[in-house]
């Protein structure tokens, strides 16, 4: 879907993970929307629009990205924070974090509080790639607004290298591998 941008809005450049910012009446093509963010292509490249940006597109019903988790009435659980971590998407790639295979490990352990801390690892698809810490900013956020939650630390981690056979059976139906 082609659209304007109605003012100027944030974004973050892909590959390289630079802040930038799209000028009002720039003409976007709208390529991916999951998770809450937009992915979109100008004449300058490929660009992720948060979704605190979303509302900056001309002529888009924002009802129909999913707005990601404001806290949650559910009862925590270890199942609750994978499907948090699940809400997460590689802006390039139409698959969340946990079907591409990129969470290595989660530990939740007892904040002392009543609280947890949770604790990620993950990994990217490619070393070097300038995404990696908005889509661990973006896991850490996530899990932080979960009720339950004191605090999060998504770690990157480069061992064991990521590779395709690591992505989930629903992934490969996505991909249709």
């Amino acid at each position: 879907m082609e659209t304007t941008l109605t003012r100027d809005c944030s974004a973050t450049q892909i590959p390289a993970g630079t802040a930038v910012t799209l000028k009002e009446g720039e003409s976007v093509l709208i390529t991916q929307t999951l998770g809450g963010n937009v992915t979109v292509r100008t004449d300058g490249g490929l660009y992720r629009i948060a979704n605190v940006d979303v509302d900056a597109l001309e002529n888009f019903d924002q009802e129909e990205v999913a707005q990601g988790s404001s806290g949650s009435a559910e009862e925590f659980s270890e199942e609750l924070v994978w499907d948090v971590l699940k809400q997460c998407y590689d802006p390039e790639i139409p698959i969340n974090i946990v079907d591409l295979g990129l969470i290595y490990d989660m530990r939740i352990e007892n904040a002392g509080n009543g609280k947890r801390n949770v604790n990620v690892k993950m990994t990217l698809t490619a070393q070097g790639c300038g995404m990696g810490p908005v889509i661990a900013q973006d896991a850490k956020t996530r899990i932080e607004l979960l009720d339950d939650v004191e605090e999060a630390d998504v770690q990157i981690v480069w061992d064991p290298v990521w590779n395709p056979q690591m992505i989930s059976e629903d992934g490969r139906k996505i991909l249709g591998i």
